[in-house]
């Protein structure tokens, strides 16, 4: 086989550093929220995909793929799953309940996965020459004998069965937005509903994706424009990792510099007896002292309150809770706010002051934390 040269360039350069901060973002999404299925898993599949998909994408056009051709179009099927996933996202936000026939939505991508099989059992060499095509290479083929890595011709038409299958759900999620929109009596692009706008825009960033990939695929041949494709779902990356960071509960907790984590609890003195008294005045400063309502609460300021050391009441909430400290204090917090909201003085006060009630300083770390745990924001859980 021949040498091909590698390509590194400033463009190869964003990609694959956005390859990474999304695999990175999706991570925590995902471990985040897998237990509640909040939409913020979906999110967090929806860029894992996306990375996997253009890390296939940064192979081909940097020319890696030649040195690991075993990898040649793996992410293929995973075309099948972006509409999807972004469906379920969307709907989560709308309020929508998870039941076993979202699986149905997965079909496609199952079948063509099989059908996938019978490319990905084939020999290096055969890959080797699927290379030289899909990206265009003036590079003579090497003359070998005739394999069928797509013995029903299908292969042919992926492209344009990925973009049918992507604007049959842009046309739902259209319909779908629109209907949302008009119980409000708004329209779509001047709604003052908070959860509406935020899947507006999320709407927004799909459709202008299938725009572009409508062009690239109609303007160039095979995979040579992709590039296109992933340099605008980068910017969607670090679009999204700068509103986590932006939102994060972190800034309001104290932090020594590059602070690591805290080892689990291996070498701990605490007896099971002694677990369950920690617990219990933890939950009595929680419900019946209310620690959580002070704009200050932390850690530290808990365990003193409780005589205990931070260590301890952290590992307790850890293991008896399942939570961290800040999942811990969100969670009462917002049912503190729930109550208020549905309550006539709740209707009166505005957002922000709700959030400076139950303990927050931010409205935009209350709105974060109230979505991550009912899956609406506060307005649209006050107005329902």
């Amino acid at each position: 086989m021949q040498e091909i040269p590698i390509r590194i360039n400033l463009i190869s350069t964003i990609i694959i550093f956005g390859i990474l901060l999304g695999i990175y973002i999706s991570y925590f999404l995902i471990t985040k929220s897998i237990k509640t299925k909040s939409p913020n898993l979906y999110m967090g599949l929806f860029l894992l995909i996306l990375s996997l998909i253009m890390f296939e994408g940064w192979l081909n056009y940097t020319s890696y793929i030649f040195k690991i051709l075993p990898l040649t179009n793996f992410s293929e099927p995973l075309n099948f799953t972006i509409a999807p996933v972004i469906y379920l996202f969307m709907s989560s936000q709308l309020g929508d309940k998870r039941t076993r026939k979202d699986w149905l939505h997965f079909v496609p991508f199952a079948i063509w996965l099989v059908y996938c099989m019978f490319f990905f059992l084939q020999p290096d060499v055969f890959k080797y020459n699927d290379g030289l095509i899909v990206m265009n290479l003036d590079i003579p083929p090497i003359k070998t004998t005739t394999y069928t890595g797509d013995p029903l011709g299908l292969r042919n038409y992926v492209n344009i069965a990925t973009i049918i299958h992507i604007v049959i759900y842009n046309i739902i999620l259209t319909r779908r937005l629109l209907l949302a929109v008009r119980k409000k009596g708004e329209t779509v692009f001047n709604t003052k509903d908070e959860n509406l706008r935020s899947i507006r825009n999320s709407f927004y960033h799909f459709l202008i994706v299938t725009l572009i990939l409508i062009f690239v695929k109609s303007t160039y041949e095979s995979d040579v424009g992709d590039y296109l494709i992933f340099l605008y779902i980068c910017f969607m990356i670090f679009l999204t990792s700068y509103q986590i960071m932006n939102a994060s509960s972190y800034y309001l907790q104290t932090s020594s510099f590059l602070e690591g984590p805290v080892l689990k609890y291996e070498k701990s003195s605490l007896a099971k007896e002694d677990k369950a008294i920690i617990l219990e005045a933890i939950s009595n400063q929680m419900k019946n002292e209310k620690y959580f309502l002070s704009s200050t609460a932390s850690l530290s300021g808990l365990a003193k309150s409780i005589n205990e050391s931070s260590h301890h009441v952290s590992q307790v909430i850890n293991e008896k809770l399942g939570l961290s400290f800040f999942e811990l204090l969100a969670s009462y917090r917002v049912e503190e706010a729930k109550e208020i909201l549905n309550t006539e003085m709740g209707k009166k006060l505005t957002i922000e002051e709700i959030a400076e009630r139950v303990g927050y300083n931010s409205k935009s770390a209350f709105n974060t934390a109230f979505k991550k745990i009912t899956s609406h924001t506060p307005s649209s859980y006050r107005d329902s």
